[in-house]
């Protein structure tokens, strides 16, 4: 599996590229489904290929499916599946219909998405249709024969952003947004709180929930509170945290893709989910067969399945030389395996002293 490349400076003022080639959606709306479907041509026009489809509770701006949809994008690209996709089910009823409608009708090879709004409606339709492979983020088990799941393991990065965190704070004051506190997203809390404490044990991080996965505007208001109680630097877990991070000119940390095009001067880094290996092993179940299986393992950062976004120098007030060194250093213990982060999935609480933990 390929690894994060290193941190390191970039030059001043150029831009790291995204590295995805993704393939132009054609969006109509789907009254049916009740949400916007598009299709990916693959790269080879070959219609041979494994037909995989995504299935998004959210619109694909939210970054959680959108880091799925663009591994899918770049899959169909490189010529490897035909994709297409349907998003914004935003109710069980939704999900299930479309699904059904998707399965009985398109007869994909897979079908990709996340079930964690949806869990019983995703798991009813996938029982109806054991020939095809489902793989679904969840926060539930596997169940025979097809449903597959998987999460965003995020930890890895979260603790290296925590680092930075720690070291650019002058407050000593962070805060955090996150969605809520569930097992997958406590652990990417928990592990950013332990980086600040490697650089900066003095420091408190201020931690609150909007109960959502996409309120921009909750976010922001959650973010901008952390602001008032002296948070000079911000951990976007939640879309939303960046525009008030911009409004108080302060750092960021962004979240599940390379958010830095949002605001250059601010964005010092994100957790970057590259669901790309996972893609890969759903795709082999188009080939060998329907399974129900665990995917967790290929979203870890020594699977390739995560990383962190090259540090951007051009922030306010710059990223000293020294922090920077120790991010890379541990980065390159986590890879390697000499440094395991710790798994917390137990409810962070509002305001942590860091030495404490």
């Amino acid at each position: 599996m390929p690894t994060s490349p290193a941190l390191g400076h970039r030059p001043s003022r150029i831009r790291r590229q995204a590295g995805l080639v993704a393939a132009v959606a054609a969006v109509l709306l789907a009254a049916a489904c009740g949400g916007a479907t598009g299709e990916s041509e693959s790269a080879s026009g070959d219609s041979d290929l494994p037909l995989v489809y995504g299935a998004f509770a959210t619109p694909l701006e939210e970054p959680w499916d959108g880091a799925i949809h663009a591994a899918l994008e770049e899959a169909a690209a490189e010529g490897t599946i035909q994709y297409k996709h349907v998003d914004d089910l935003s109710t069980s009823d939704a999900m299930e219909r479309a699904l059904r409608d998707i399965a009985a009708n398109e007869k994909p090879d897979a079908i990709i998405g996340d079930a964690f709004a949806a869990e019983e409606a995703v798991r009813k339709v996938a029982a109806e249709f054991p020939d095809i492979p489902f793989a679904f983020g969840s926060g539930e088990k596997p169940v025979e024969p097809n449903m597959s799941v998987f999460d965003n393991w995020l930890q890895d990065p979260a603790y290296l952003a925590g680092m930075l965190a720690g070291g650019l704070t002058e407050s000593d004051t962070i805060g955090v947004v996150g969605a809520m506190p569930i097992p997958e997203v406590n652990r990417i809390v928990n592990a950013f709180v332990l980086g600040v404490k490697e650089t900066n044990p003095d420091a408190t991080v201020k931690v609150s929930f909007i109960n959502s996965f996409f309120d921009p505007a909750a976010a922001k208001q959650a973010a901008q509170a952390h602001v008032s109680a002296g948070a000079d630097v911000l951990f976007a877990e939640r879309d939303g945290v960046i525009a008030a991070a911009e409004e108080a000119d302060i750092p960021v940390v962004g979240m599940m893709v390379d958010q830095e095009e949002e605001s250059p001067e601010h964005v010092v880094t994100s957790l970057i989910w590259n669901v790309r290996p996972t893609v890969d092993a759903v795709v082999a179940q188009t080939k060998e067969g329907p399974e129900a299986v665990d995917l967790g393992k290929y979203s870890f950062m020594n699977a390739g399945g995560s990383s962190i976004a090259e540090i951007n120098d051009d922030i306010v007030g710059g990223v000293p030389d020294d922090l920077a060194a120790k991010v890379e250093e541990k980065r390159a213990a986590i890879e390697d395996g000499s440094f395991e982060t710790p798994v917390d999935e137990s409810a962070p609480a509002k305001s942590i002293a860091v030495a404490s933990k």
